[in-house]
């Protein structure tokens, strides 16, 4: 089975979950979570290596995914990944969401532009510090190229600014020296307000308090937000949460 061969009419899954959503501007809502499987980067801390690094899953129909999420009985679904920007059945799957009155988050790194509608665009544009330099899944180094090449496009995040009006720009921080990074880029970008960048500590579970205390100092000094992921506190680093 290719998962990343090119169907419009069904999309590469490596999961779909009731659960809440974790992060950002939604945090603690009953959300339906549907995981696309595939990626054009690779992050060096990525989560979901399963949906990136190791690509699992079937192909589902874009009619039995919206089926499922209305079933579930939340009334806010996230298409996430891996990439939801690389598949072109992802427009379908949220113009049918939304004529069913769903809410639709889209998680997506912004390196791809898709006309994808939907109700809260959360980008995560990602910093130096993804990039797997000496990673031993990538012994030559080919995934590190690609992904520094590809890993941040500010005019592909202005154009999704521009067709979103409720956005988030969540960013995944390591140490004092990303902040540099963050605001340059955040320089370069229009329309954006200080609410709208979230900084969350790197890693696969809970902050230490002082890590998290540092990682909220950063963000009390220029008025943006703090993204703690609630589902690591409640489930763990736990698929299907």
């Amino acid at each position: 089975m290719d998962l990343l061969a090119h169907d419009p009419a069904s999309l590469p899954i490596a999961e779909t979950f009731l659960s809440f959503q974790g992060e950002g501007k939604l945090a603690g809502m009953p959300s339906y979570f549907v995981r696309v499987s595939g990626c054009n980067l690779r992050c060096r801390w990525c989560d979901t290596p399963y949906a990136s690094w190791n690509p699992e899953g079937r192909r589902v129909l874009v009619d039995d995914l919206v089926s499922e999420a209305c079933a579930s009985g939340a009334r806010h679904v996230v298409l996430t990944g891996g990439e939801p920007m690389l598949f072109e059945a992802c427009a379908a799957l949220g113009t049918a969401l939304r004529a069913r009155g769903m809410h639709l988050t889209i998680e997506t790194a912004g390196t791809i532009d898709r006309p994808i509608p939907c109700d809260l665009i959360s980008i995560s544009p990602k910093l130096a510090n993804s990039t797997p330099a000496g990673d031993p899944r990538d012994p030559a180094g080919a995934w590190a190229a690609r992904h520094e090449a590809r890993r941040l496009k500010a005019d592909i995040i202005q154009a999704l600014l521009d067709r979103h009006p409720d956005r988030q720009l969540k960013f995944v921080v390591q140490r004092r020296e990303d902040l540099g990074e963050i605001e340059a880029l955040l320089g370069t970008l229009r329309g954006w307000v200080p609410g709208d960048v979230l900084l969350m500590p790197e890693g696969v579970t809970p902050a230490a308090p002082a890590r998290a205390r540092e990682v909220v100092t950063w963000c009390i000094e220029r008025g943006w937000r703090y993204c703690p992921r609630l589902h690591l506190d409640v489930f763990g680093n736990t698929r299907g949460t």
